[in-house]
């Protein structure tokens, strides 16, 4: 989620497979009256965040992403 704050001009909201709500990370924290982007999204799912499981193939993924993004 702080991840998603710092770099994302918008983020969606999805829980089971349907987006619940889209904006910046301001609109959702303002629209559910959280104080945090983890408090958005649990007053609009209602459930706790997981952690994401990440084998070395994603990771490595997502280190060639942040690279080309440079």
């Amino acid at each position: 989620m702080d991840e998603a704050e710092r770099v994302a001009q918008r983020i969606a909201i999805i829980d089971h497979g349907k987006i619940v709500a889209l904006g910046t990370a301001q609109e959702l924290k303002e629209q559910t009256k959280a104080d945090s982007l983890e408090g958005a999204f649990l007053a609009l799912t209602g459930t706790t965040i997981r952690e994401e499981s990440v084998d070395a193939g994603t990771d490595r993924l997502r280190q060639m992403a942040r690279m080309m993004r440079r």
